[in-house]
């Protein structure tokens, strides 16, 4: 992936964890989350997201090479700020890697990723993974305290928390959800402001997806559970398809 501009084409980074939770609940390798990534690359996906959790709920350590190996879509490797996961990714070096919150008992990542206050845990596996050449995000709230707080840390990268925007769309609370792409918006633009390139997702779907692809600062939006769920009525061609035809019908 490119640094990316304010005015570029939007890239989409597919996240693939669910094809592997679909796997994983029958034992045994179908459906494998390499023949997603394959698929991602063969319809125009910029990317391959993929969470590699302490309990391998879904993507396994042994994936992870193989997806880096079945396509030249760059790997962003989301991961926790532990010396465990510090380890995989250094011996894996992804091109990137998303540190992102983990709490054994939730679904899924919930909100964003306290940068501030975990600048100390943070700091020495920041610098480690960018000493060996892998470019760091972080994905955070749109915060003005956790932007400063990714950029004391100096990373390039932040992902902002699109699931409370998400959230408020489906209660059907519009002043809410208008408030929260605002937000959005604000942080964005901050964040360009000071050298950070801003990503976006969570929550992420065909019907809330253009107001968010249209702020122009950012550069890369991660979808997931959406477009798999998606997949299995119309094919992952046909939903990374659509997901790329409505981001770039908001960037005209």
């Amino acid at each position: 992936m490119s640094n990316g501009s304010s005015t570029g084409k939007l890239r989409l980074g597919v996240n693939i964890d669910h094809v592997a939770t679909i796997r994983n609940a029958r034992g045994g390798d179908h459906p494998d989350p390499v023949r997603a990534a394959e698929i991602v690359a063969s319809v125009g996906g910029d990317g391959i997201t993929a969470h590699l959790r302490e309990d391998r709920r879904h993507i396994r350590d042994a994936d992870l090479r193989r997806i880096q190996q079945a396509t030249d879509l760059p790997l962003n490797l989301e991961m926790a700020a532990t010396e465990e996961m510090l380890d995989i990714a250094l011996a894996h070096t992804p091109h990137a890697a998303c540190i992102v919150p983990e709490k054994r008992e939730e679904r899924t990542t919930e909100g964003g990723l306290d940068a501030a206050g975990l600048h100390n845990t943070l700091t020495p596996i920041v610098w480690k993974l960018k000493d060996n050449g892998i470019r760091v995000s972080l994905f955070i709230e749109a915060d003005e305290r956790q932007l400063d707080a990714a950029q004391r840390l100096g990373v390039p990268v932040v992902e902002f928390h699109t699931g409370e925007y998400a959230h408020a769309g489906l209660d059907g609370d519009a002043e809410r959800e208008g408030r929260e792409l605002e937000r959005i918006a604000t942080m964005s633009a901050a964040a360009r402001s000071v050298g950070i390139e801003p990503h976006a997702g969570h929550g992420l779907t065909y019907e809330n997806v253009k107001p968010i692809a249209a702020i122009p600062e950012l550069a890369e939006l991660n979808i997931g559970h959406y477009l798999v769920g998606e997949a299995v009525f119309v094919g992952l061609e046909e939903a990374v398809r659509r997901m790329r035809r409505f981001m770039d019908e908001s960037r005209i």
